[in-house]
């Protein structure tokens, strides 16, 4: 349950997870045509005990202490040496701004008694130079402090042909993934603080007892309607449902729900995908019919009026109630305000409740 909860959540944000991913993917690859391609080149070294000065049983036993790994380490500190380092450019004829771009970094390899020294730059040339000449420089002075154990090239650093980085395709492809990831991780956290915003409107402009919309809300879509066409036509209909007026207070709360969205139903039913329904009071609820004349209104509302007078059942099997409803309708004129159509749709149906020969009343306007 809680998985498919989440692959909706990201269906739903399926265009934040492109939309990430597409950035990452061009943020990548404008970096790697931004970037300086830097090139990496290895040498290599081996340790040993020196065989002129060390034979026989003494060769064994320099081999075991070469095995503690403390000789090796050392020698690796020779490789990484500042001083070395500085020497070698000296040697070189090198500044240092010279080499501004350039690292080098020595290591032992497991199990082995090989050094490797790394050296990364811009150019080529200079990155195998430079590993060569420090590891050269190195032996020397190596070779000054220690005796019994020989370090030699085993195998020197060559100019390497392509970069190491930036690598465009590697790097398009983690980015992709990144975006998804970073996109996925959007898209469920946009769901969860939308969430408790679209429950927040809804219950701003739902009624949560009938489903309808509330008085307030439907009130500002008869004023959107008459800004967005003052010259327009439409109806609105109130619908009162006497049945309830003096059992709206004493019926329990799960009864009354039930009843009030039994009408809203009715009323979806009945009217089309654009007409709007909300709750006017506790036992009325209030249509807008958009493009819909008076007398076109008057036949839709008649309608209603036979679906909501049949009987409603309480609870299934039990008591029904009748809603006894009557219908005032009222047609916009050009000119009408917000107020002057909640009087007359009032007035529309204080006449129906009035006349019961006459339930759905259409207040026709003042010549």
């Amino acid at each position: 349950m809680e998985l498919r909860l989440y692959l909706r959540m990201l269906q739903r944000g399926w265009w934040l997870i492109v939309l990430t991913a597409l950035v990452s993917l061009n943020a990548a690859l404008i970096a790697s045509y931004l970037a300086t391609p830097q090139y990496q080149t290895s040498a290599r070294f081996v340790v040993s005990p020196n065989p002129s000065i060390i034979s026989g049983r003494d060769a064994v036993s320099s081999l075991a202490t070469l095995d503690k790994r403390s000789i090796v380490s050392t020698y690796a500190e020779f490789l990484n040496s500042q001083r070395i380092y500085q020497e070698t450019l000296d040697a070189l004829g090198l500044s240092s701004s010279q080499v501004k771009g350039y690292t080098h970094n020595a290591v032992v390899l497991p199990d082995a008694n090989i050094l490797e020294l790394t050296v990364v730059g811009p150019n080529p040339q200079m990155t195998a130079l430079l590993a060569n000449s420090i590891g050269q420089h190195a032996i020397g002075a190596i070779r000054e402090v220690y005796a019994v154990y020989d370090i030699r090239f085993l195998d020197p650093a060559i100019a390497p042909e392509k970069p190491f980085s930036p690598k465009p395709t590697r790097d398009a492809m983690l980015a992709v993934a990144l975006g998804v990831v970073v996109g996925s991780a959007l898209a469920i956290l946009r769901e969860q603080i939308q969430a408790p915003l679209d429950a927040y409107r809804r219950r701003r402009i739902i009624d949560g007892v009938s489903t309808a919309f509330t008085r307030r809300h439907f009130e500002r879509r008869i004023e959107e309607q008459i800004t967005r066409d003052p010259q327009g036509t439409f109806s609105l209909g109130l619908l009162q449902l006497s049945g309830l007026e003096e059992l709206i207070d004493t019926l329990p709360q799960p009864i009354v729900q039930r009843v009030l969205r039994q009408v809203t139903r009715t009323l979806r039913d009945e009217l089309r995908g654009n007409d709007i329904i909300g709750r006017w009071n506790d036992i009325g609820f209030a249509v807008m019919l958009p493009a819909t004349p008076g007398n076109g209104a008057a036949r839709t509302l008649t309608r209603i009026h036979a679906a909501l007078s049949e009987p409603i059942e309480l609870e299934p099997g039990g008591d029904v109630i009748q809603l006894e409803p009557n219908i005032g309708i009222v047609m916009y004129r050009n000119g009408d305000t917000l107020p002057i159509l909640r009087e007359r749709l009032e007035n529309s149906v204080e006449h129906a409740r009035r006349h019961a020969e006459q339930p759905v009343f259409l207040m026709e306007p003042a010549a």
